[in-house]
């Protein structure tokens, strides 16, 4: 077995309206930062895992997100692997 690392982005389909986004865009721009659009907010997630393979780690990753970390009614992820 392996050690991996794997650093996992997820976020909001951009069909789906983002309220945080908007509320942190309405911030910025009361405190006089112009010039910002389209926040998008998200989740980092990071982990290690054991897996024979990376294509192992890949799969068994892609199922770690699909059942808990990411919605995928709503939300994408994309993910970085590396050895440990």
């Amino acid at each position: 077995m392996t050690q991996y690392q794997a650093k996992i982005y997820v976020t909001l389909r951009p069909s789906v309206l983002d309220p945080a986004g908007t509320a942190v865009e309405t911030g910025l721009q009361h405190l006089g930062h112009d010039g910002i659009e389209g926040v998008r907010i998200g989740k980092y997630v990071e982990l290690k895992l054991a897996a024979e393979n990376e294509d192992a780690a890949k799969q068994k990753l892609d199922q770690v997100c699909d059942q808990l970390l990411a919605n995928p009614v709503i939300e994408n992820y994309r993910f970085e692997l590396a050895a440990a």
